[in-house]
């Protein structure tokens, strides 16, 4: 039996295509989640719940501390972990523990600078040295790997997973500028962002910008910054997947954006020192000036390029590989 690990919304938007695929292709396979961002979704049959009497203030400890005081399921003979939280971390340590084989999805991703992104960066690293298999987005995350001294016949190139959710949707180029950002590595100057954002904003009123504000503290604090940005309380995945499709452009710090914004063709402004996911969309800003500067001289760009992460079909090819 194939175990479907995810712990986070990201995750766990990744991984439902995965998971509706081993459903068509009657592969017996167990849910299991583990509550990292809360409850996520009704249905999953096995549920890591995280005590909040264990605490021991830090909230990484406490997902890894969890997951590794729960017993795993009977009959597993295979985690599958998605990406590089500190469930995928947590979960396949405990299978490598209990001799259970480990599969990587979106293995490779690497900045080499283990502070960009926080934790991330290290995470992704550690599931590497566990897996016993890799599953790779991209041609250059199976190069990262095979520099590593990882064996090739345990690499696989796949696509992502994310692409799949988006095939068949309209797109076309509207007058909003898409708003996210709530990374640990930002959280210190959160506030510069956003004065910057609202400067922009500002600037340039023929765009409506909108903010999905992520509910973590350090975000919301500053909220009050915005007077012309319009904050709004985060979309479920099908409404932000309708508004990535129609926007002009998008300001972000977060990964799967960036790969949604190379298959919808958006320029994307990164706001972050380094990003894993470099793709003919994206452009890198490590400062809020250098957003400033670089939304001032392409917020007018056509993306003219193909989608680095994949066809759409991601899914089928792992759960063959599966």
């Amino acid at each position: 039996m194939i175990g479907i690990v995810y712990g986070t919304r990201p995750e766990y938007i990744k991984m439902r295509p995965l998971v509706d695929k081993l459903i068509d292709n009657n592969k017996d396979h167990l849910l299991i989640q583990v509550a990292q961002h809360g409850s996520l979704v009704e249905g999953c049959e096995w549920d890591m719940m995280i005590p909040v009497e264990h605490s021991t203030g830090n909230r990484l400890n406490d997902i890894v501390v969890s997951v590794l005081s729960h017993q795993l399921p009977e009959g597993l003979e295979k985690i599958v972990v998605q990406g590089d939280t500190t469930t995928g971390i947590a979960m396949a340590m405990t299978a490598f523990h209990n001799n259970i084989g480990v599969v990587h999805v979106e293995a490779g991703l690497r900045t080499y600078d283990k502070h960009n992104p926080f934790p991330e960066e290290v995470n992704r690293r550690i599931i590497s040295a566990l897996a016993n298999t890799h599953l790779c987005a991209r041609k250059i995350d199976e190069d990262n790997l095979l520099r590593e001294g990882f064996a090739k016949d345990e690499i696989h190139v796949t696509g992502n997973t994310v692409i799949d959710n988006l095939v068949g949707i309209q797109t076309s180029k509207g007058r909003t500028v898409l708003v996210t950002l709530h990374r640990r590595e930002n959280h210190e100057n959160m506030e510069e962002w956003f004065r910057v954002i609202e400067t922009i904003a500002n600037l340039y009123p023929e765009y409506t910008f909108i903010f999905p504000m992520h509910p973590n503290p350090n975000v919301q604090k500053h909220k009050d910054i915005f007077k012309t940005v319009k904050v709004t309380e985060p979309l479920p995945f099908d409404e932000m997947k309708k508004q990535l499709a129609s926007c002009a452009s998008v300001i972000t710090d977060s990964g799967g954006i960036q790969e949604e914004c190379s298959f919808f063709k958006k320029v994307c402004f990164v706001c972050r020192k380094a990003t894993e996911r470099p793709c003919g969309s994206s452009m890198l800003c490590p400062t809020p000036e250098d957003l400033y500067k670089t939304f001032v001289t392409n917020h007018f760009v056509d993306i003219d390029v193909p989608c680095d992460f994949g066809d759409g079909n991601s899914a089928q090819t792992i759960s063959d590989i599966l």
